[in-house]
């Protein structure tokens, strides 16, 4: 297929993706406030004047947004199918506005800010599920896949501006300390939501839904061509197909993303592994209480700084991916970045937790060796960072949006991005609790879980570069082992070329993709 693309579509997934950034800005913009002695005044414990934010307080309001995007993610399937793409991201961009001016509005209530910080949490996590489903079906195959890196530069983006705006905000002796940071989220959502409105439905849920040329006329506009073009036809075709497949048998029900055709219940497991790992592998460690935890290594520059530098690191970080992601392909990307991350967090772990003094300690009674042993755990961080930013911050993204047939894609990117959501807020409950107890020894647990990230990669994770929707089913139907997916090649369009081999292929493989294309190739010859 003759394949086009302009900037209008490149603008529109971008813009899309800037979901991405609310999640991002959220997640850097609450580990300063943790630490700003209004925030702690107002929100923490103890008597006025000196009030603490214990662990317990830090982890609640840290994990009480990750809890409501776990099930945010699951709600945007039933509002996906009943409002359309375009109209679930109205509605989960209102709610996720909703909750940050609770968030913002909020006094001494730690109840309010934590209900706001959930709410938000909603449209978040519906969010992170719709914009690869949206981008995937709306913007031309040319650039699909950079385009769900893109969700990840957002996100990293995001981080990287609140800890900007927290960088000039957190010297001032008021509230606008950390309402500036907080309240700066209305006008994100404010901006997305009003977006939606100059922005398409996606074509293929236009086809589901009967609208044919509306859907002729959005693919027309995404591939800078004329509605008439053979192109868009031929793309108009290519979704019926995918419709037709996935509405054969009745609509999808959750189960059958565990069924054991095509292995899905494999592939629904790789997707829902690879977000687990992917937030337990120490990098958001840093971003929820990178503040609170370099704040006892004694460096000369203050944690706001520190967090800003980690910040434009997985900024930069991020960029060189959408190069690696086809050039180490994604299986490599996610085997590389697993080494070297875990080789950042043991050496990070091991110099915290010999060289550095015990938290709380006064910045005039720390020896050259504990400053020494900070620098070199922060230069550890930022290795760390820059290593997941190249790999494991948007591959499973990827891999998430590319191997799944169409008939349960929707439902099997809500059960991945389930899976990333549930773990970010175990993470950002259970981690301020160890590293309490554990100290720098906390990396070392992520450590583990990258050693056993890279073990689960080398024997589960197929390569899926470069493969088509039809081709990746093949594969699985193939039991094609990951390490021999390498030098793998389709053989589906093969056989369909070969007239002898036609009611075999058919009758072997049993799926509806194989006998739809052999239709579909006999009514051209004839």
């Amino acid at each position: 297929m003759r394949l086009s693309t302009n900037n209008k579509a490149i603008i529109m997934a971008v813009f899309i993706a800037f979901g991405g950034f609310l999640f991002g800005y959220d997640m850097g913009v609450i580990s300063g406030c943790l630490i700003m002695d209004d925030f702690i005044d107002r929100f923490g414990q103890g008597p006025p004047g000196a009030r603490v934010l214990t662990s317990s307080r830090s982890s609640i309001i840290t994990s009480l947004l990750s809890a409501g995007t776990f099930v945010g993610s699951l709600c945007q399937a039933f509002t996906s199918d009943r409002f359309g793409r375009r109209g679930s991201l109205l509605f989960w961009s209102g709610i996720f506005t909703v909750g940050t001016a609770i968030q913002t509005a909020t006094n001494r209530s730690i109840v309010q800010l934590v209900i706001g910080r959930f709410i938000a949490g909603l449209g978040v996590g519906a969010m992170s599920a719709i914009v690869p489903l949206y981008n995937g079906e709306t913007v031309p195959k040319a650039i699909r896949g950079a385009l769900l890196v893109v969700y990840q530069i957002q996100v990293i983006s995001g981080i990287f501006i609140s800890y900007v705006i927290e960088l000039g905000s957190h010297h001032l002796n008021n509230s606008g300390s950390w309402r500036i940071p907080v309240g700066l989220q209305m006008c994100w959502g404010l901006i997305l939501l009003s977006g939606m409105f100059f922005l398409p439905e996606s074509p293929r849920h236009l086809l589901g839904t009967g609208r044919r040329d509306k859907a002729r006329k959005v693919i027309a506009q995404m591939n800078s061509v004329d509605i008439d073009d053979p192109l868009v036809m031929e793309i108009v075709e290519e979704l019926e197909y995918g419709i037709k497949a996935e509405n054969e048998g009745g609509k999808a029900g959750w189960l059958e993303c565990f069924s054991t055709r095509n292995k899905l219940w494999f592939r629904t497991l790789n997707g829902i592994m690879l977000q687990a790992i992917q937030q337990l592998n120490g990098q958001n460690f840093y971003y929820y209480y990178g503040d609170t935890f370099f704040k006892s290594a004694g460096t000369t520059l203050d944690p706001y700084s520190i967090q800003t530098i980690l910040g434009a690191v997985s900024v930069v970080g991020t960029f060189p991916a959408l190069y690696l992601i086809e050039y180490w392909g994604r299986r490599d990307s996610l085997l590389i970045g697993a080494a070297l991350q875990a080789a950042c967090a043991i050496i990070a772990g091991l110099v915290g937790h010999f060289t550095l003094a015990p938290s709380g300690t006064p910045t005039s009674q720390l020896t050259a060796r504990n400053k020494s042993g900070g620098d070199t755990l922060i230069a550890f961080a930022v290795l760390h960072v820059f290593s997941f930013s190249l790999s494991w911050g948007p591959t499973p993204w990827v891999y998430l949006g590319e191997s799944f047939p169409l008939r349960v894609r929707p439902k099997s990117i809500a059960l991945g991005s389930a899976s990333n959501w549930i773990w970010n807020f175990l993470l950002s409950f259970f981690s301020p609790r160890i590293a309490a107890d554990i100290g720098p020894l906390v990396l070392l647990i992520f450590a583990g879980v990258l050693i056993f990230g890279f073990v689960y990669v080398y024997i589960c994770i197929p390569e899926t570069k470069g493969l088509q929707l039809e081709e990746v089913d093949e594969m699985y139907r193939a039991n094609i082992k990951p390490w021999n997916s390498y030098g793998w090649r389709p053989q589906l369009f093969d056989k369909v070329d070969e007239p002898n081999h036609e009611k075999d292929a058919s009758a072997d493989s049993g799926s509806v993709e194989v006998r739809e294309v052999m239709e579909k190739k006999e009514s051209d010859s004839a």
